[in-house]
């Protein structure tokens, strides 16, 4: 026992003596207390304190001059990592603690760094630069004369950063410091936003055109393609004066019989496939970058045959927040008009040929009609934008406000669009995580029966008033005739559209090089209508007012995924991407409703329930059907470079939809591409003349699926008329719609051939390019035998069309001196289009007349064809062989005599739409804080069918419409002046003064605001051309190019003033 309780004693008095001195030795290595309480001693005195109360060592290559500076410190009983921090502060040195050692590092010297910040291209002062030492929360930033001064120590690195520039860092070696910032328009111009990602354009091996913000159209735009007008070689752009009208738009000419989407390219905005274009604004817009050739757009493939137009909006950067505002204010008024016969003239002609007008005509009046229905237009737009970042997140929103009332009257859109967007990187910057939101809201009037009112406006009489007794001047015994005025006032129609996308995206850096992207957005619209006729309304007489209501929803929904490899060795950089997309489109959710004979005028559509409709009506629910379409992809794209010289690339793509036959659901796109930079040769190196030369070559397959019912290869049943039964009528449906399930892909074949170059330092810049695009297995809806069908046509693919031309680019800047500087650019593009085949072996077709105008007497007269070996707008028409003894219009008949009855078998071509060259002029000229912009654009060799002009030519009926001044010297009796011939057939060529713009920036004046600019600006300022009617810049677009069909909406010129603010 006391064995026991001795060894009990023992341990414990082990535990008395030991834990103590551990506990003290424990306490002495974490963190020792000392006392040091000095007043001007030397640091190497305090050290040698420190070394006794602690026994900690201090190691040092201090100099003695650092060693012998004095300090004061009153430490009582403090950790030595507390101390340690006070001798910092007054010494200018840094400790580290490692175990029993403390190690001293010397700070850098400390330097008071002054400098300027300027623009790297005008060598202005930037105002408001963010300068910041890095990896350190100090900061200044610079004045209004962008001088700064900030203390930082020798070595250490200072970042600048301004919105619109790069950033740039720099090291200090010195008290003074200059920076040239680089605008991001510069760095843009480097850089390439391609399918799923950017490339360098010197790496690039396809055909791919960047527009920026600064070289846009300006003026007043409902399309973000209408910047583009005349900038881009190969792309057609057509605008109507109309605000409600989507511009017609084409590149490299026609490649499908299908019309509308069919025909456009497709769009693209931050990285959303298939986004709205009336979700953007100019002014939020960084730049546009059109996809032309394959090896560039199929890796969009069912949607990309027309090719692919990439919006990429501002965004913001870390550093200062910057607000702008941009505005401007416009004026419109008609640019041209066709010289309609006043009173007097129309007198004189009838005088002249022993003619009068009826008494009921003759009321002492001069009415200009097409005065009558327009005036003069305005049009403002506001646009207000924050942009800007801290640490790892950055944000950008705006909000625009656009206005334009139509030079008719009963025309306008308003929309009012904003925008949202924030990033925020995580994980050292390898998690990227952005949301954006996107609204528009666009409110439009529109005329109904817009074309009867563009009609009557020139062949309505003047000599009657526009009112008469308090009542609207109206003549209803006569064909296509009412008073364009009362057209107006008596009806009207509005849609509201709702338009949002939301964006959300993540980007994933992962090891060994690879990056995980996903993106998932959904695009709504909501689109709300109703129109008024009202009890007078001479186009819908006797049902005492009729009103339409119509609500409607649109949805896509779009999921992207795909994984990026980069691999970069020695010579060799290697680019995959691998990519999933799924996207569900429905469209047409709603219903149409409309009533008749309303109590009263006054409630228009407000509350269509108020109707009484007598006798057999029956609701007309419109013509919209519910469709649902899902669209699958697989896609991949591989990229090559071996030392920046020989570059590959090639990409493949598979794409399911359930538009199409139950045997051809799928479709497989490949492109490859190759380049060759040979101004890196060493052959090369010696020579001074080309910056970069560079030869490439591309082929690639893409197809087309724009615009199509999801059923279009489904049997269909539809409304087959009504049956009166029992009392009652009753709905009747049959088959609308023949199945076919091999209906397939349109598949547009493209070899392109290109050669950029640079000479003179950049001064000379350009590209030539050569493309053979040819499309197989259109889709037409082709007449069957009903015997076999349940109806007479079958949509099938047959045939193909060529496309082959070449494009020039030419940039220079031809001055660069002082303050004075020109740049200029042009672009040329040709296209040959030819329908190369309509046939199959199961479908033979020869042509397929197209185009009938409508006019008065001559219904069924198809104007052109669509023909083998011939262009899309081919025209067919009877040739004009003069006038015969009595003053009739006669033509050539097949059998080369002449007739005044001609029959279809008297058709003769008469020329083509198509224009041979299309081509842009841009020249910019800065002189100080002025500058001034002039763009001129043309086109030459295309024909125009004046049916405008035809359909007004009625001598013979002077007594009921009136004509043309140039008709002065046509005979009444000539009963065939107004058939069409290829006596209408006119030149479509131009050149425009499309766009001149004045600006002038204001010095630096106060701070706070980074740039003031103010400008004034002309659209449309003249024309140089032969054509007769009101502007020869007809719509390309469609089937049926290269008609003025009286349902030319008048193009404006246009006079704006606007201002540019930054701050």
């Amino acid at each position: 026992m006391k064995k026991y309780i001795f060894s009990l004693l023992s341990a414990i008095y082990l535990l008395c003596a030991v834990l103590p001195a551990n506990a003290a030795k424990i306490n002495q290595t974490s963190d020792p207390l000392c006392t040091v309480q000095v007043s001007g001693k030397s640091i190497k005195e305090v050290f040698s304190l420190i070394e006794k109360q602690t026994g900690l060592h201090f190691i040092h290559n201090a100099t003695e001059a650092q060693l012998s500076k004095k300090i004061s410190l009153n430490a009582n009983n403090q950790p030595i990592d507390d101390v340690l921090k006070k001798i910092a502060k007054q010494s200018g040195l840094s400790f580290k603690r490692e175990d029993q050692v403390i190690y001293v590092q010397t700070a850098a010297r400390l330097l008071r760094v002054t400098g300027k910040v300027t623009d790297a291209q005008t060598g202005e002062a930037l105002p408001g630069v963010s300068v910041k030492i890095k990896e350190s929360a100090d900061g200044t930033i610079t004045d209004t004369n962008g001088n700064y001064h900030i203390e930082a120590a020798e070595n250490a690195v200072l970042v600048f950063s301004f919105i619109g520039y790069q950033l740039q860092e720099a090291s200090v070696s010195g008290s003074n410091l200059n920076i040239a910032l680089r605008s991001d328009q510069a760095a843009l111009k480097e850089v390439v936003v391609v399918g799923y990602g950017k490339q360098s354009r010197k790496l690039l091996t396809s055909s791919i055109v960047t527009v920026q913000n600064k070289d846009f159209n300006r003026g007043a735009f409902n399309n973000p393609a209408q910047l583009l007008q005349g900038k881009v070689a190969g792309l057609n752009i057509t605008r109507s004066g109309d605000p409600n009208e989507s511009p017609s738009i084409s590149l490299r000419g026609p490649s499908t019989l299908r019309t509308g989407q069919a025909q456009e390219p497709f769009y693209v905005i931050d990285g959303v496939a298939g986004a709205d274009f009336r979700l953007v604004t100019p002014d939020d817009i960084e730049t546009i970058d059109v996809l032309k050739d394959a090896s560039a757009t199929a890796i969009y493939g069912t949607r990309a045959a027309n090719g692919v137009i990439i919006i990429t909006t501002k965004k913001g950067k870390s550093g200062q927040t910057s607000v702008a505002y941009n505005a401007y204010a416009g004026v419109e008024k008609i640019a041209n008009s066709i010289k309609m016969m006043n009173a007097t003239q129309l007198a004189d002609y009838l005088s002249k040929n022993n003619l009068a007008l009826d008494p009921s005509d003759q009321k002492g009046a001069n009415t200009n009609w097409q005065k009558e229905v327009s005036r003069t237009a305005y049009s403002q737009n506001h646009n207000v934008s924050l942009a800007g970042g801290f640490n790892q997140t950055t944000y950008s929103a705006s909000v625009n406000y656009f206005d334009d009332k139509g030079i008719l009257k009963g025309s306008a859109l308003n929309r009012f669009t904003t925008k949202m967007a924030v990033e925020q990187k995580a994980f050292n910057d390898r998690l990227k995580l952005g949301l954006s939101v996107n609204n528009s809201t666009s409110n439009s009037d529109i005329i109904p029966n817009q074309n009867i009112v563009l009609y009557n406006m020139l062949r309505y009489l003047p000599t009657v008033p526009v009112m008469q007794n308090g009542a609207y001047t109206e003549n209803l015994q006569r064909i296509q005739y009412y008073n364009p005025a009362a057209l107006l006032a008596d009806a009207y129609q509005k849609t509201k559209s709702k338009l949002s996308l939301i964006n959300a995206t993540a980007e994933l850096k992962l090891p060994l090089g690879f990056t995980y992207n996903i993106s998932l957005s959904t695009q709504n619209e909501q689109v709300n209508g109703g129109s008024y006729y009202n009890s007078q309304y001479t186009l819908d007489q006797g049902v005492h007012g009729e009103a339409y209501r119509s609500a409607f929803e649109n949805t896509r929904k779009v999921g992207e995924t795909f994984l990026t490899y980069n691999k970069s060795t020695g010579k060799h950089d290697i680019n995959v991407l691998a990519g999933y997309s799924l996207q569900e489109d429905v469209n047409g959710d709603g219903f149409q409703a409309n009533n008749r004979n309303f109590p009263t005028d006054d409630i228009g559509y407000l509350n269509i329930g108020l109707g009484s409709p007598a006798g057999d009506f029956r609701t007309d629910w419109g013509p919209n059907l519910y469709q649902k379409l899902r669209l699958i992809s697989y896609y991949s794209r591989a990229k090559y470079s071996y030392d920046n010289k020989y570059l590959l690339q090639l990409s493949l793509r598979r794409d399911g939809s359930s538009a199409f036959g139950a045997n051809n659901k799928w479709g497989t796109f490949p492109s490859a591409s190759l380049g060759w930079r040979i101004t890196e040769e060493s052959f090369m190196q010696n020579q001074h003349l080309f910056n970069e030369l560079k030869l490439r070559g591309s082929y690639g397959i893409t197809g087309n699926s724009l615009g199509f019912d999801p059923l279009i290869s489904q049997i269909k049943y539809g409304s087959a008329g009504a049956f009166y039964y029992n009392g009652v009528f009753t709905n009747s449906i049959g088959p609308s719609q023949n199945a076919n399930p091999d209906l397939k892909w349109e598949k547009t074949t493209m070899y392109n051939l290109g050669l950029d170059f640079s000479m003179f330092n950049g001064r000379l810049s350009g590209t030539i390019e050569a493309y053979d695009k040819k499309t197989n297995d259109l889709i037409y809806f082709y007449p069957v035998s009903t015997t076999q069908y349940f109806v007479g046509t079958l949509t099938a693919n047959v045939g193909s069309i060529s496309n082959k031309g070449y494009e020039v680019t030419i940039n220079a800047t031809p001055i660069v001196s002082g303050s004075f500087k020109w740049n200029t650019s042009v672009n040329i593009a040709h296209n040959k289009n030819k329908l190369v085949s309509l046939s199959n072996s199961s479908f033979k077709l020869d042509s397929i007349p197209q185009a009938e105008p409508g006019g008065q007497g001559e219904t069924g007269y198809k104007v052109q064809i669509l023909k083998t070996g011939y262009p899309v707008g081919q025209f067919l028409l009877y040739k004009y062989a003069g006038k015969d003894a009595n003053g009739v219009s006669q033509f050539y008949s097949h059998n080369g005599g002449v007739t005044t009855t001609p029959t279809s078998k008297d058709y003769f071509y008469a020329g083509n739409a198509q224009p041979k060259l299309v081509f842009g002029f841009n020249n910019s000229f800065t002189y100080g804080n002025f500058d001034l912009n002039v763009f001129v654009r043309g086109s030459l060799g295309g024909k125009i069918l004046n049916a405008t002009l035809a359909d007004l030519n009625r001598t013979s009926d002077v007594r009921s419409y009136n004509l043309p001044a140039s008709s002065a010297n046509e005979s009444p009796k000539d009963v065939n002046a107004y058939l069409y011939s290829d006596r209408y057939i006119e030149s479509g060529s131009y050149l425009r003064l499309d766009n001149a713009t004045l600006g002038y920036t204001f010095p630096k004046f106060t701070p706070g605001i980074r740039n003031l600019r103010v400008y004034v600006a002309g659209n449309n300022l003249a024309v140089i051309t032969g054509y007769k009617g009101i502007d020869p810049e007809i719509s390309l677009g469609g089937l049926t190019p290269g008609i003025d069909n009286k349902n030319f909406y008048p193009r404006t010129r246009a006079f704006l003033f606007g201002l540019s603010a930054a701050f």
